[in-house]
């Protein structure tokens, strides 16, 4: 058997596991498996703020909806006509004589 055949087949064995120098091969397997653990750990953190990142972009949208919906509702209120309309029904009608301005004097 040749040399390259007999390293395959010693990996795929796991040979390289139980032979004299194993203990190197132990500690380069386990620091393997905590980059290996590191980095789903990462990808699992990822995905989860990705979606927490959509639903409240998902959420601003419809807030954000909602206060124009409100403003626009808020100015139809405003509107003098509208004022003018609910005044009426509560049976108070427009001054007929125009405001007058008071002016303050101060002699300090």
């Amino acid at each position: 058997m040749s040399k390259v055949k007999k390293n395959i087949y010693d990996v795929l064995r796991g040979g390289f596991l139980i032979n004299e120098s194993s203990f190197k091969n132990w500690r380069m397997i386990f620091f393997i498996v905590v980059l290996l653990l590191i980095m789903i750990s990462s990808a699992h953190s990822s995905d989860k703020k990705v979606l927490e990142i959509s639903e409240l972009n998902k959420l601003k949208r419809e807030l954000r909806a909602i206060y124009i919906d409100t403003q626009t509702t808020l100015m139809r209120m405003k509107m003098e006509s509208n004022i003018r309309q609910r005044a009426k029904m509560t049976g108070l009608q427009p001054s007929k004589t125009p405001p007058k301005r008071i002016k303050v004097i101060n002699n300090e």
